[in-house]
């Protein structure tokens, strides 16, 4: 099968698609005969070995050799002993994150916790793209403290695969929404429902005065006097991505700054869960939230859908398909 690979560090010119062999299910997996992928900041974060945490778990100095791409989906082919959730012709969708393997191929094995059945009203593209963005987004808004309604909400990368969903979201919640990213993505956020937008290039949202209830910050890059400045006095600010001096001081000293009391800052690990699939996928069935994809990529075109989600242009999400 074809499989876009990594085996250096680099920009996506070191993604190499290679012929390998076709997985075989273990008995706890399913496997799929993929028909989409999605990118995700951590697929980029995994080719560039950027932010340097990355390389913790990747490799210090080269990377495992890996298959790229976590949010997939497809239809069932074979399915292990063990398997009791699927059967062959499923389709389904998922997020690979938190395995060994990875969705720019033909084909990938998967344990039955990592994916749920797609309904027919989600086309593949549409489907692969949801996963992960959408859990993170979901996550960010739900988990660190519920959102309210009529509560000022601001979401810095507002225009991006995360950011359109957390967008829509915080809408259907009730809150009053401000989207934060360069002035080309204005027009989408306000479709989206933003009431506010910022264009992080000329206006930093921490000085303006303005405060809110819940920062979403998913490209962090500032101190924590500056985010602990744009918050309400029982506000919180959840990071979900970002450089790694911001990362580190909020991941150090927000736990106990929260313990204070008042506002609260932290970082969001994902929480890999089908159940927030299929209250996302219900979500789209009844038109609340739906998937921005900005364009689709042939597998064979993995390197041209890296290079343009580097340049940070894409509104919402970079999707290949696999025929």
């Amino acid at each position: 099968m074809k499989a876009a690979m990594i085996e250096k560090y680099g920009n996506a010119n070191a993604i190499v698609l290679k012929e390998i062999e076709k997985p075989t299910p273990k008995d706890n997996e399913v496997l799929i005969k993929l028909k989409a992928a999605s990118l995700n900041a951590s697929d980029w974060e995994a080719l560039t070995g950027k932010p340097a945490y990355v390389r913790v778990f990747n490799g210090w100095l080269k990377p495992k050799p890996t298959i790229l791409g976590s949010d997939v989906a497809g239809q069932v082919e074979a399915v292990g002993k063990d398997v009791t959730q699927f059967q062959p012709g499923d389709e389904v969708f998922g997020d690979l994150l938190w395995s060994d393997a990875g969705g720019f191929a033909e084909y990938v094995c998967a344990r039955e916790r990592f994916i749920t059945l797609k309904p027919k009203s989600l086309t593949f593209e549409q489907a692969s793209a949801i996963p992960q963005a959408g859990a993170l987004a979901l996550q960010g808004l739900r988990d660190k403290r519920q959102i309210q309604p009529g509560q000022k909400v601001l979401i810095n990368g507002a225009g991006g695969g995360t950011g359109t969903f957390a967008v829509q979201l915080a809408k259907m919640f009730g809150a009053e929404v401000t989207g934060v990213d360069s002035a080309d993505k204005f027009e989408m956020l306000h479709t989206l429902g933003a009431d506010h937008v910022i264009d992080y290039r000329h206006e930093d949202y921490t000085k303006n005065g303005k405060q809110y209830d819940l920062i979403l910050d998913l490209v962090a890059s500032r101190s924590i006097i500056a985010y602990r400045r744009a918050l309400k006095l029982d506000g919180v600010c959840v990071m979900v991505g970002g450089n790694s001096l911001a990362l580190l001081q909020i991941g150090l000293i927000g736990p106990r700054i929260s313990k204070k009391g008042g506002k609260e800052l932290g970082l969001l690990m994902l929480k890999t869960n089908p159940k927030d699939l299929d209250y996302l996928t219900v979500l789209h069935e009844t038109n609340k939230v739906s998937p921005i994809i900005d364009r689709c990529y042939p597998l064979e075109q993995v390197t041209e859908a890296f290079h343009f989600f580097g340049q940070k242009r894409a509104i919402g999400k970079v999707v290949i398909t696999i025929s």
